[in-house]
């Protein structure tokens, strides 16, 4: 197959959608297909490049920030995707693109589909579903809703990589179709410390520093007296959040056992994990976090929320602790009860690298995308 992935995040740009895209062109390409990644240019990256086999085509733009994108910024990709995706193909000619959210992606891919005719299909990711984070977005849905609804009918299959995800596409158009594809983990990169190093118990949270991610929870639930004042917290990312977290850390008397380091990723990142003894995510929203399963890849017993897909990734009581997001009592609870049984949660941390390897490693979440794109080529009729 020919097969052009487009999506305005692509590493060193963007988070988990970035991640996929690059994981899906490399097993793509390693499978014999000829891949082309169409997304956004930023700072000093090469407007074109090979990498593993794949080419990345990127779109000049107005994105000022690596980590994060404002809407105005998208639609700058939207226009500059649908002319460097039109002009693409006067040399090469795609057998089915895939777009990843519905905006800003999806508009380059339809409008692709509606001049060639080639057949393109959706990988939704959170916010750009209607009804994802509320209390933020609503505003956004309401605008864009129809364009949405518009598009996900006119693609040839929709992907979610969650069961919730999936029901809240089924919300906005009921009847529609949609594949649960989960996100993947790189089980070789992300794997336990040989020797976890003597110290306090030591928590890790990764992500966002906003208000979704349900930081402020945690702060609170490691204020109070069943928690030793001898654990440390590792809190990694960035936000616009960042300095009340900090001020009520300070507030809460936490400031000595709280550290907050700034975005990082690659082996940075693989080292926090490594020397973690608990990963926490008390999201309040949420879709599937990447950062759930490199937890649970690198070993670790994972303390998370029953929000959106985190269920999916997670399985209660064997692999980590499920609780109700924005309880902080319930929170307290049920970090004392790992940190009371050292074996059990090193238990569980086992039990949950197993089960990425069983279900979540790239190469099978992957050769279920194939799958579905093998089924777009033309049928032979001889």
């Amino acid at each position: 197959m020919k097969v052009l992935l487009v999506n305005y995040e692509f590493p060193p740009l963007g988070g988990g959608a970035g991640n996929a895209t690059r994981h899906l062109a490399a097993d793509l390409t390693t499978m014999g297909d000829e891949v082309k990644v169409l997304t956004m240019a930023h700072g000093d990256l090469p407007a074109r490049e090979w990498r593993d086999g794949y080419e990345i085509i990127r779109v000049p733009s107005r994105r000022k920030r690596a980590d994060r994108c404002t809407p105005l910024e998208m639609s700058t990709f939207m226009a500059g995707g649908a002319y460097s995706a039109l002009k693409l193909f006067r040399t090469w000619k795609p057998d089915a693109a895939l777009a990843f959210f519905s905006i800003p992606g999806a508009p380059v891919a339809w409008l692709l589909n509606r001049l060639t005719g080639v057949p393109y299909a959706l990988s939704l990711r959170g916010g750009d579903v209607p009804g994802f984070l509320p209390d933020d977005l609503a505003g956004y849905h309401r605008l864009t809703t129809p364009l949405i609804r518009f598009l996900w009918k006119r693609a040839a299959f929709v992907t979610t990589n969650c069961r919730w995800l999936a029901d809240l596409t089924q919300r906005t158009e009921p009847g529609l179709p949609v594949n649960i594809i989960p996100n993947g983990v790189d089980t070789d990169s992300h794997h336990p410390a040989p020797q976890r190093a003597d110290g306090p118990p030591q928590l890790l949270l990764v992500g966002r520093l906003t208000r979704q991610k349900g930081v402020d929870i945690l702060l609170e639930a490691l204020s109070y007296s069943n928690i030793s004042r001898d654990v440390r917290l590792d809190i990694v990312g960035n936000g616009d959040e960042r300095a009340a977290l900090e001020a009520q850390a300070k507030q809460l008397g936490l400031a000595d056992r709280v550290t907050f380091h700034s975005y990082l990723r690659g082996e940075a990142l693989r080292r926090q994990y490594q020397k973690a003894d608990i990963f926490v995510l008390p999201s309040r929203d949420e879709g599937l976090p990447n950062v759930l399963l490199e937890a649970a890849a690198s070993g670790l017993p994972v303390l998370t929320t029953r929000a959106g897909g985190c269920p999916d990734a997670i399985r209660d009581r064997e692999t980590g602790l499920l609780v109700e997001p924005d309880n902080s009592k319930e929170l307290a609870h049920a970090l004392s009860t790992l940190l009371s049984a050292p074996d059990r949660a090193r238990a569980m941390g086992h039990a949950g690298r197993e089960l990425m390897i069983r279900e979540f490693s790239w190469t099978k979440v992957n050769s279920r995308y194939r799958s579905l794109l093998t089924n777009l080529l033309p049928r032979s009729t001889g």
